[in-house]
């Protein structure tokens, strides 16, 4: 029996996955603003399901919710950061105390309880850390940019992490979720009120009416990634969806291909041995 930590559990990809992992018998903090939808978890898992309100722009709940877990169970094994939202710009339009908020919760939120669970895990040498990014952290669609960039910033993070991090026994796992039958799209959305006509073709034609369908099935997605984070070498990435897929090797081959036509060009800025 493991202890996780998951934010934003009160609905979409953070409910399935509490309701997942609570049901193949761990321990769950199940965290999230307002945990009023979680009061049915509550009472099926008395024993295993820790509900607690959480905001993870306020450092003082983020520690309150880590004492909570180290006065009732010794600790967090696994950590879900998986709070956050959407927000629809181009990058003009983006308004700066919106693009703040969205990097307090999606990327400021994050490395504040990365750094409230490391003395922990650091302690028993063991733990996983789980950061829930996005494919569009790769493939940047118009209109998303600052929303790419919190999950790219995410990302970069992740990978220096794990680097110091794995010494001490303890692991590190992005996942890149494709387009899921969720709420993100809807409240958990937030939008520019600045409209600039000149973007308007690009934003209508790839903006979110185009959107690829939400073809995911966040109990499909909950499923797979406690699979990953029980296998014995959880990947550092793992990428949910067929969607995903194939964003993800798209903007791989687009990259590979400038890369290859100007090797040449990149080698010739070398020092002169």
């Amino acid at each position: 029996m493991t202890t996780w930590l998951i934010t934003g559990a009160s609905s979409g990809l953070g409910r399935a996955l509490t309701e997942r992992v609570l049901a193949a018998g761990h321990q769950v903090v199940a965290t999230a603003r307002n945990t009023d939808a979680l009061d049915d978890l509550r009472a099926a898992y008395p024993e295993t399901a820790l509900i607690t309100s959480l905001d993870v722009t306020d450092p003082s709940s983020i520690d309150a919710a880590v004492a909570r877990v180290e006065e009732r169970w010794t600790g967090i094994d696994v950590l879900v950061n998986n709070a956050g939202y959407g927000y629809t710009a181009a990058v003009e339009e983006g308004e700066d105390e919106a693009v703040a908020r969205l990097f307090a919760t999606n990327f400021f939120g994050p490395v504040a309880l990365i750094k409230a669970a490391l003395p922990g895990m650091r302690g028993r040498g063991n733990g996983l850390i789980v950061n829930i990014s996005s494919v569009g952290a790769r493939i940047t669609i118009p209109g998303g940019g600052y929303y790419s960039a919190a999950k790219a910033a995410l990302e970069g993070l992740s990978g220096s992490l794990r680097k110091e991090v794995g010494p001490l026994g303890l692991r590190v796992m992005v996942v890149e979720p494709g387009s899921f039958r969720t709420d993100f799209r809807g409240r958990s959305a937030d939008r520019s009120s600045v409209q600039i006509e000149a973007y308007d073709q690009v934003l209508g034609r790839t903006g979110d009416s185009a959107l690829s369908p939400q073809r995911g099935a966040p109990e499909k997605a909950a499923a797979a990634i406690l699979q990953a984070a029980e296998d014995a070498e959880p990947p550092k990435l793992l990428v949910l969806g067929s969607d995903a897929l194939g964003g993800f090797r798209a903007a791989a081959d687009d990259a590979a291909r400038d890369v290859d036509r100007f090797e040449q060009l990149s080698r010739s800025t070398d020092a002169a041995s």
